[in-house]
């Protein structure tokens, strides 16, 4: 079998982000998913001459993360979902948590069986709250290209809690979104059914809940991931609860297109494309990849059937919106070539002047057909799950890969493709 790349993390995850104010040196940041040890955001660099994964280890002790996201203007501020007990056994017997929680260590603390039991009982019932925060990363670790650390026991550092987004009112955050191309200062967090609008504030030690908006209906309706368009002047943020998937105008938190019915099943996932302003990718429980035109929403444009399970993320490429990634319990990454649909359907335009005539009379008999969609690769080197895939936001050819048991691996573009696209 082929060698499959190590586990870089050590443990479970299923949040990753490129450090997206980082343009010189790719960089991604990964969060842990623990029950057991104290989870962590793990700072990859990687070092493309050498082929080599740095990694550096932030601690993040408030609980298991569900999603992370980075500023767009500063290096050193990120954004975290994140699981928190309401109340768990560490709250009710603190001194029971050193060991294993068994009837012994609660007769040592001279509880009875009964106690045990009603801590129990009271764990259970607690409600575990996703909660959202802002972090600030050490000053030294905030630019790219470190090396790890030499010594593996070197302890890791932590993150400096800049402000919570309070949502004791609006209930569990599925994700952080900050405004693209932004100075970092507005996000949109989605809770539960609740849309919310925050101005970061005083150097991000403040969050202002600015406006929102609610999802109305029957039954228990609740987002599921958003995304903040980098068209109409940032205006607009789309997102995804169940099979539905709306368009939101941020200066007055109305709906301004709805496509119900968008996925056979739950959407996961959702992105624009960077070039064409009305372009918008989905994917699902259904196993696929929609295409829309969010000014036509009775069909989508396109649909992609590639993958054999849930499709947990789609994104598009920054710079080539052809280049589409997606990543499913299927344990596969697929890269899309999805041309005739692109800002370039006809390939790279080539100027006049570089042509002689019969060439250039070639050229147009050929240009009139817009070009195939393929599947350029699929990448099998996952062993589990993967939740998240990403584009790094210093290279435009690279991108990372993230599997529940904690692996990440890093690929790039066939350099056939590139080629061909920068031709």
């Amino acid at each position: 079998p082929p060698s499959r790349p190590p586990k870089v993390l050590g443990l479970q995850a299923r949040a990753l982000t490129p450090q997206t104010a980082e343009t010189d040196a790719i960089r991604f940041l990964v969060g842990t998913q623990s029950l057991k040890y104290d989870n962590q955001i793990h700072i990859i660099d990687f070092d493309d001459e050498n082929n080599i994964i740095n990694k550096n280890v932030l601690l993040h002790q408030a609980g298991e993360i569900w999603h992370i996201s980075a500023s767009p203007a500063d290096r050193g501020v990120l954004a975290t979902c994140y699981n928190r007990g309401k109340c768990g056994f560490s709250e009710l017997w603190p001194d029971a948590f050193g060991g294993v929680l068994s009837l012994d260590s609660f007769s040592a603390l001279g509880k009875s069986p009964a106690q045990l039991l009603t801590a129990l009982a009271t764990a259970s019932d607690s409600k575990v709250l996703t909660c959202a925060a802002v972090w600030r990363m050490p000053k030294e670790l905030e630019s790219g290209s470190h090396e790890s650390p030499d010594d593996s026991s070197s302890t890791a550092q932590t993150l400096e809690l800049l402000c919570h987004l309070d949502n004791t009112a609006h209930g569990n955050m599925a994700c952080v979104v900050w405004e693209p191309m932004g100075d970092g200062k507005k996000i949109i967090s989605l809770a539960d059914n609740h849309i919310l609008l925050w101005d970061l504030q005083e150097s991000s030690s403040q969050a202002v809940l600015a406006s929102s908006a609610s999802l109305e209906g029957k039954g228990q309706l609740k987002f599921t991931s958003g995304r903040w368009s980098p068209h109409h002047n940032c205006t607009q943020v789309a997102t995804a609860n169940d099979t539905t998937l709306r368009g939101w105008d941020t200066r007055s938190m109305s709906q301004i297109y709805c496509i119900e019915n968008a996925h056979g099943q739950l959407v996961r996932d959702l992105d624009f494309n960077p070039n064409k302003q009305y372009y918008l990718a989905s994917c699902g429980d259904d196993c696929k990849v929609k295409f829309w035109d969010t000014r036509n929403v009775t069909e989508p444009v396109k649909t992609l059937e590639e993958h054999s399970h849930w499709v947990w993320n789609v994104r598009y490429n920054h710079s080539h919106d052809q280049l589409v990634l997606t990543g499913s319990s299927d344990s596969r990454v697929i890269l899309s070539n999805m041309v005739s649909i692109s800002s370039e359907p006809f390939g790279h335009l080539v100027d006049d002047d570089d042509i002689s005539d019969q060439e250039d009379h070639r050229s147009e008999e050929k240009s009139k057909e817009p070009l195939q969609d393929n599947i350029i690769a699929t990448y099998e080197e996952h062993e589990d799950s993967v939740y998240a895939v990403d584009w790094s936001s210093a290279d435009p050819w690279l991108f990372a890969s993230l599997s529940y048991d904690g692996r990440l691996v890093i690929n790039r573009v066939p350099r056939a493709l590139k080629y061909h696209i920068l031709l």
